[in-house]
């Protein structure tokens, strides 16, 4: 096995630069913020392939890569899953959330309508792969079927490592997990191993967009260190 290994291509920076860079990238992230009020502008296509093959480095269990980032830029099919998001987010929060998750929203100002989908130049359809397929040996027109591992937690690390790279590009995200998601599987038209993890619409902020006025936790809540 050790023969199927390669060396290693990893610079050693200086510690001054290591926290150079650490300050910048932490002030860069956690200026991020999750837009709800897009414009229409377009977005240039390399930007969000190339933030798509950045997640794709990320780790994964046993290196399975349990992840497909369906890109949609088709008017019709952004309409089509925007109808469908509505349709449950409306049963969502007339019914189906519980008050405390409503209350939990309520300063997030979030509601069932999501124009946003329609509007933004690009959605990000992440799907996680439950299981893998290939062809078998003898070319019967069979699958095998290859479990994969950690796939949650795989397709998590991926989408916090593609949420950086867009933001990291002047791009505006939005984290969005209309529930149930089946609808996308139909509507893309994916296979059974694959299942709806994330919808992130992409694009510029509207003009004069507004946030809301929450705080980060500071660093001493967030970590514990034993020495």
């Amino acid at each position: 096995m050790k023969d199927d290994f390669i060396p290693l291509a990893f610079d050693r920076i200086p510690e001054a630069e290591q926290l150079e860079r650490a300050r910048a990238f932490c002030e860069l992230m956690r200026g991020r913020r999750t837009v709800r009020a897009f414009s229409g502008e377009p977005v240039p296509f390399d930007v969000i392939r190339l933030a798509i093959e950045t997640a794709g480095a990320a780790p994964s269990g046993a290196n399975q890569q349990p992840w497909r980032f369906v890109v949609v830029s088709n008017p019709e099919i952004k309409r089509k899953i925007r109808m469908a998001a509505e349709e449950e987010e409306q049963t969502n929060y007339g019914h189906r959330f519980p008050e405390e998750w409503k209350a939990a929203l309520a300063p997030l100002g979030t509601d069932w309508h999501k124009e946003f989908i329609e509007i933004v130049p690009y959605l990000i359809v992440v799907f996680k792969l439950d299981y893998g397929e290939s062809p078998s040996a003898v070319d019967d027109g069979t699958m095998i079927r290859s479990k994969h591992y950690y796939v949650n937690e795989s397709v998590g690390i991926a989408v916090g490592v593609l949420l950086a790279a867009l933001h990291n590009a002047g791009l505006a995200t939005l984290t969005h997990t209309p529930s149930p998601m089946g609808f996308l599987s139909k509507i893309l038209d994916r296979p059974k191993n694959e299942k709806p993890f994330l919808l992130i619409p992409v694009g510029y902020p509207a003009k004069g967009a507004t946030v809301p006025n929450i705080s980060r936790k500071p660093i001493d809540e967030m970590m514990l260190v034993f020495e």
